[in-house]
Parts: structure tokens; C-alpha cells; sequence
């Protein structure tokens, strides 16, 4: 039996109103593959207020190595968010088994304290194998969510080297960085550095471990310091304890506020749009594909300046672009 599908603009309009119900019916849509479906998901992207998709919430990405203790951070944010009258949706991609393509999700377990405030929705998503430490229908899934809430965080997969896409579909990328992981050096190698605009060591009450952590990320930080740039601040907190989750939450909100002075707020959103079509155009087609639109470089520059449009619809509207010249030449 074929499911039937939600008329787009009714339920663009319930999800602006922050009904979870319908919200958790758009992201059941986002996530259906079905051709049907993309099309009516498209539909109901394009019907959510652009204002709030282009310019309001805030994305926040939070990433960092397995056992970190993203998960723990992120409750305890959740707290302070609340106290402060935010509204929260929180978005947890867990790791997929490569077996069955199940998860366990096990982020929503550990927040199962926040999950009964009515204000605050946690949807959890398996990565699929997708590499990057996300899933694709992260960015249209938080787009939803924006419509909704003041505060969208993604909390992605345990990061490897490459695995750091969080930090280009997100308006405020957190690193947790986890005691005694290395020196500066290591923080290097590891390409750790080019990812946050937020880092913070957790777990502070282990003592020196967590302070010498907190050192050599400094260190390493005032290395590479842009004096015309964001000046990305090293934190420390403990999520058990309870501390340094006030400072955390101010710095994440300090770079929103920093990007909204330079005027550079939609443009990151923009930009986090063009990553995610992008990346799927490569996965599919390769960079030989992304050749009969120009090349990576000017799609980027077309897509910087092209009117606001659902990245369902602008996937299909390229690829379709992408498959006719591949015939033509052919």
C-alpha cells in the first residue's frame, strides 16, 4: 500500500508553528526516497518562510573524536538554552551498522531527560555510511527544523581526519576535543584546527590532563591566529559537573552575532547550501559530471548569487542539467 503524502503548504504552515507532530512527519518526507516524495519534500521546503530559513536560528554543528563526551555536552546545553528561553531542536546522526544499515541511537538515550520538555525536540538519524560524519538529508532536515526553533544543534558521528563536513552545513562549528588526545602537533595532523569556530576540552574535572589539552590547543591557536578573522576561543567544561556550559553556549552565540555584524550570515547559510549540492553532485556524478556545469569553482560562484530555492529542487534542476549534457555527448 502507497503511503499518501502531506500537502506541502499545510504542512510548511504547521511546522513554522512549531507542531512536532507535523514536524516529525516532514522529516519521515525528507528522508522517504521515493520520487513522489522528493518532489512533495521540494514543494514543502519552498513553502517554509525564507526569512527564517536564510537569516534566522542558529545552526550549530558540534563534533569531535568517539567518547569525547558530545552527547553529555550537548544535554547539558540543552539546559542552559532552556533557562535562557530558547527553543531547541537537537538533530544526532549515530554511526549505522554495516550489516543491517540499522542504529543504534543512542544519542536520544542519553538525552532522554530533555526529551520530555516540550520545547525542546531530538530526532535521531543514522549516517548510512555516509562519510563526513553526517547523513544526506542532514541540511534539508535542518532547514525544517530552523523554521521551527531558535537553536538547531547537529550532533555528528565520532570524527576522524576527513570526516568534518559538520563544519561546512553549519553556522557554528564546536570541536570537543578529549583529554590527554595529543599535542599541538597532533592537533595539526589531524587537520582539527581548520574545522571550529568553538573548541572546547571536556571533561575538566579529570584535572591535569584535561588543563595540558587546554594548553596545547591555545598554543596551537595563537600559532594561526587571522587578526582579521573570527578569533576561535579554547573553553574548557565538564558536562558532569556542570561547568563552563554557560561560557560554551556564549561563545557559540558570540559567532552568530559576530557573522550577523559583518553581514556574512546568509551568505554562510548560501554557502552551506552550495557544500551539500555539491558533495551530492560529486558523489554521483564525480568531478567529471560537475565539469558540464563549469567546474566546482564557478558552480560555487553561480550558486552563491542564484535566488533562494529548495536544495531538493536544486539538486534535480542540476542533475537533470548534468545527465543531458552527459547524452549530448555521448
Amino acid at each position: 500500500m502507497t503511503l499518501a503524502l502531506p500537502e506541502p503548504a499545510a504542512l510548511a504552515a504547521a511546522v513554522s508553528g512549531r507542531d512536532r507532530l507535523a514536524l516529525a512527519k516532514a522529516l519521515n518526507l525528507l528522508d522517504d526516497r521515493r520520487s513522489a516524495a522528493r518532489q512533495c519534500a521540494a514543494a514543502f521546503l519552498d513553502a517554509l518562510p525564507a526569512e527564517k530559513l536564510d537569516n534566522g536560528g542558529h545552526l550549530i554543528g558540534i563534533t569531535g573524536p568517539p567518547g569525547a563526551g558530545k552527547s553529555s555536552l550537548t544535554a547539558a546545553l540543552i539546559q542552559v538554552w532552556r533557562r535562557r528561553g530558547l527553543k531547541v531542536a537537537i538533530l544526532a546522526v549515530d554511526p549505522s551498522s554495516p550489516i543491517t544499515g540499522g542504529a543504534l541511537l543512542g544519542d536520544r538515550l542519553r538525552m532522554h531527560a530533555s526529551g520530555a520538555d516540550r520545547e525542546v525536540f531530538i530526532r535521531s538519524l543514522a549516517c548510512r555510511g555516509e562519510f563526513g560524519g553526517l547523513s544526506a538529508e542532514v541540511w534539508p532536515m535542518s532547514l525544517a527544523m530552523l523554521a521551527a526553533f531558535d537553536i538547531v544543534l547537529v550532533e555528528t558521528v565520532g570524527v576522524g581526519q576527513k570526516e568534518i563536513d559538520v563544519s561546512k552545513m553549519t553556522d557554528t562549528t564546536c570541536f570537543v576535543a578529549q583529554p590527554a588526545s595529543g599535542d599541538s602537533i597532533q592537533f595539526l595532523k589531524a587537520g582539527i584546527m581548520e574545522i571550529p569556530h568553538v573548541i572546547v576540552v571536556n571533561k575538566e574535572d579529570i584535572g591535569m590532563a584535561a588543563r595540558k589539552t587546554l594548553s596545547e590547543l591555545k598554543n596551537t591557536l595563537r600559532r594561526q591566529m587571522d587578526p582579521e578573522g573570527w578569533q576561535v576561543p579554547a573553553l574548557s567544561a565538564s558536562a558532569a559537573l556542570g561547568s563552563g556550559i554557560e561560557q560554551l553556549a556564549d561563545a557559540l552565540d558570540a559567532h552568530r552575532c559576530w557573522l550577523l555584524e559583518r553581514g556574512q550570515f546568509t551568505a554562510r547559510r548560501q554557502r552551506c547550501q552550495a557544500e551539500w549540492l555539491v558533495k551530492h553532485l560529486r558523489e554521483e556524478f564525480g568531478r567529471y559530471g560537475i565539469g558540464f556545469l563549469g567546474g566546482e569553482d564557478a558552480l560555487f560562484a553561480t550558486l552563491a548569487e542564484a535566488p533562494r530555492r529548495s536544495p531538493i529542487a536544486e539538486y534535480e534542476v542540476l542533475r537533470a542539467r548534468v545527465i543531458r549534457e552527459i547524452k549530448a555527448k555521448g
